[in-house]
Parts: structure tokens; C-alpha cells; sequence
């Protein structure tokens, strides 16, 4: 039966995402990020649960980073990924759009040969608040980059 449910939300889904011919950032961040975190929840706990948890968890993600966040945004959070000591957390409001972010990082530590950290993400955004976990990691450039 879960199963039955999973394919019926990612076929909506993806369906919703061509209903405009317009890209819409945070329908394509919905997507990706569900389909990233589906797939790395059935890798993980090799069940149907974690395939539809990976999924809203992904779906999250992806929506807060595909469509809130710009590049002051993400600039602002490499900063604190870089800069913020672990448990501490560092605030701003995007001066163009109102959206507000909290991110209070923990402790890096190492994933093969690259370095990492997760962090408590809060966002409020059109008055909805949002809370999320989101891990990441430096590539080859030395930035920070968010894994899904």
C-alpha cells in the first residue's frame, strides 16, 4: 500500500512541476529535493518508510534552496557554515525579500577525503515558519555545498 502511495505523490508531483511553462525554482526544488532524499532513504533503510521520508525530508530541502533562498541567501549561509562556531547561530533578513534564516551549525567532521558539517536551519518565510537539518560539505573549490 505505501508503495502505491509513493508513486501516486512522485507522479503528482512531477506532473504539477510541468503544468506551467514557466520554471518555477521551487517546483524544480521540490523535485529534486524529493527525489534525491527517495532515493537516499530506499539506500539507507531499504524500506518503503524511509523511501517516503527520504522524500519529504528531500522535497523540504529542496524547496527552502530552490526557491527561497538567493544568492545573498546563500552566500549568508556559506558564511555561517564557515564562520559560526558549533551551536551558535547566526541570524539575518534578506533586505530585498523580508525572508528571515536561522542556522545554527554543529561540529564538522570528515566523509572520505571532505569536510562537513549539518545544521538546524529555520527559516520564515511569507510568515510560515520552516525548520530543517541540512548537511554540508566543501568540494574541491574549498565552498561549502548543501548534499541532498
Amino acid at each position: 500500500m505505501f508503495k502505491n502511495i509513493a508513486l501516486l505523490l512522485v507522479v503528482a508531483i512531477l506532473f504539477s512541476s510541468c503544468a506551467t511553462t514557466e520554471t518555477n525554482k521551487a517546483q524544480t526544488g521540490v523535485v529534486g529535493g524529493a527525489a534525491a532524499g527517495a532515493l537516499l532513504g530506499q539506500i539507507i533503510g531499504k524500506d518503503t518508510e524511509a523511501t517516503l521520508l527520504g522524500a519529504a525530508i528531500g522535497g523540504v530541502l529542496g524547496y527552502i534552496v530552490g526557491n527561497e533562498m538567493d544568492k545573498y541567501d546563500r552566500r549568508q549561509l556559506n558564511a555561517a557554515y564557515e564562520g559560526t562556531p558549533s551551536y551558535k547561530t547566526s541570524t539575518w533578513v534578506n533586505p530585498d525579500s523580508g525572508k528571515s534564516y536561522s542556522v545554527t551549525p554543529q561540529p564538522a567532521y570528515r566523509v572520505d577525503d571532505r569536510v562537513c558539517r549539518k545544521a538546524e536551519i529555520y527559516a520564515v518565510i511569507d510568515g510560515k515558519k520552516q525548520k530543517t537539518l541540512a548537511t554540508a560539505c566543501r568540494n574541491e573549490q574549498g565552498q561549502w555545498v548543501l548534499q541532498q
